[in-house]
């Protein structure tokens, strides 16, 4: 199985260590489970739904499926939601380097997104919930996850920490163009949909299955 084909799983498998360090999630259980739910053939998923539901299965955690795109009301979302520690699975599609591209789906790929960067206008941040770090005075790190809450009318810039199934490291990206990636994906690959090769793809196409929706995993202890 090709890796192209499975780096949807392979960033479901990187969140559920993130989400329980002391703990191993095999990666062929993953695959075979995915399989024997009929969420996949080759490793490819192009539903966030079947996603979610594979996730909830092996990782034993709650997942918050949001559609409609990561702009307006899901952009507090998600970053509250990250920075309390908790991973995102995001859809997009993936450039030559890994990083958020526009290519209508037919370079569809999942991201698990672990962190986040933001850029305040100047005087924005309170330094006694926002301590500046030691030897970066300019960067101002959270003390409290749980309960963080920033200014969002004085957010200016804001970028994502992502780790793409296929890439060695962790990328920082523009949360701006990875929501534009996530919300214009519409088709397969012309090519990979007439391989000959079999595909699981959910009745509105990829469109339906995947854009603009975001997977948030959310550990038990945070299940109410």
């Amino acid at each position: 199985m090709r890796c192209g084909f499975r780096c949807g799983l392979v960033a479901l498998w990187m969140a559920a260590h993130l989400l329980h360090p002391p703990e191993t999630l095999v990666m062929e259980t993953l695959v075979q489970t995915a399989k024997h739910n009929a969420y996949t053939e080759q490793g490819e998923m192009f539903s966030a739904s079947d996603m979610a539901k594979l996730a909830e299965e092996v990782c034993g955690c709650r997942v918050q499926r949001l559609s409609g795109g990561m702009m307006g009301e899901n952009t507090a979302v998600v970053l509250k939601h990250l920075a309390g520690g908790q991973p995102v699975l995001i859809p997009y599609d993936e450039d030559f380097n890994h990083e958020p591209c526009l290519r209508n789906g037919h370079k569809a790929h999942w991201a698990v997104v672990s962190g986040i960067l933001l850029g305040f206008r100047q005087g924005c941040v309170d330094s006694k919930h926002f301590p500046p770090d030691v030897t970066l005075p300019w960067l101002h790190l959270s003390q409290n996850e749980a309960s963080v809450s920033w200014p969002m009318d004085g957010i200016e810039e804001v970028f994502v920490l992502a780790k793409q199934g296929k890439s060695l490291r962790y990328q920082l990206w523009k949360f701006e163009l990875l929501t534009q990636s996530n919300s214009q994906l519409k088709e397969m690959d012309p090519q990979r949909a007439s391989d000959g090769t079999r595909y699981v793809v959910p009745l509105g196409g990829v469109q339906d299955g995947l854009a603009g929706q975001v997977l948030l995993l959310h550990t038990n202890t945070q299940m109410s």
